[in-house]
């Protein structure tokens, strides 16, 4: 961040506190290397979450060595990045996902394990720049007066596109046509997909303006079955076990270790993250 690189730079960074873990001091131009990784509103914050950072890998590489651990070196990693691979495979049980806890969690979020929606929309577009404050009361105020003329008379819809809409679509009277997820601007879509079908009983707004929506046929998706998701539900469920525990890991580790300097923030270590 510009504020952070100003402040290294102009040597104008504040001092402080030195941190030590059980002892060892972490050197402040490490604590500053590290920064990078980091970004934040001020130095002092980006500062503080690199320091827990080195803080908990300096717990993590101590136990390693009260363990006496040697590793054989990937190619991809660091001595000390394998040093903290073994410890973790040696001391933090993980729980594993069984098919048994994997049918659980599927019956108990069905939701999740759905094919996608399939929509037919017709829309009218009102054109008006997300900076164009007075433009856009306009015409969500106008597009408040053509819903009121669809709701009492629906088939006036593609005349009024024709009349009204930018979007190229008002030459096919404002039919959009099938659309599946991820095929318009994430704030169109979000709404649309949670509409019923018909005539839209308010405008809904995009960066584009203000759409007089129609939903002329909704195809709800059908659920997946559970053999068809285990694979993926598995992998879930073994990382965030592998997150859970390691992190209970490290907060035994902090719980048992003398840190000077810092504050250490509880829960999701930035080891695993």
């Amino acid at each position: 961040m510009e504020m952070i690189d100003h402040a290294m730079v102009s040597g104008e960074a504040p001092e402080f506190t030195p941190v030590m873990v059980n002892g060892t001091l972490l050197e402040e131009k490490r604590i500053v290397e590290e920064t990078q990784y980091y970004p934040a509103e001020s130095l002092e914050m980006s500062r503080a979450q690199a320091a827990q950072a080195l803080v908990v890998r300096e717990l993590l590489l101590q136990r390693a060595d009260v363990l006496e651990l040697a590793v054989e070196i990937q190619s991809d990693e660091t001595e000390e990045e394998a040093l903290i691979r073994l410890l973790i495979a040696r001391e933090v049980e993980l729980p594993q996902a069984t098919e048994q806890v994997c049918l659980h969690y599927y019956e108990a979020n069905q939701n999740k394990f759905c094919t996608q929606p399939l929509l037919a929309v017709s829309h009218i577009l009102l054109p008006a720049a997300p900076e164009d404050h007075e433009g856009r009361v306009e015409q969500k105020a106008q597009a408040e007066k053509l819903i009121t003329t669809l709701q009492q008379n629906p088939e006036l819809f593609a005349e009024l596109a024709q009349q009204h809409s930018v979007c190229p679509s008002k030459e096919l009277g404002g039919q959009l046509g099938q659309i599946d997820k991820g095929q318009t601007v994430a704030e169109f879509e979000r709404l649309i997909f949670s509409l019923p079908e018909g005539l839209a009983q308010r405008p809904l707004e995009s960066r584009y303006g203000f759409h007089v929506t129609r939903i002329d046929k909704r195809v709800e998706g059908e659920q997946l079955p559970f053999e068809a998701v285990e694979d993926r539900i598995r992998a879930y469920l073994i990382e965030r076990n592998y997150r859970r525990a390691v992190n209970q890991y490290i907060q035994l580790l902090v719980s048992d270790a003398d840190v000077e300097g810092i504050e250490l923030q509880a829960a999701d270590s930035q080891l695993v993250q």
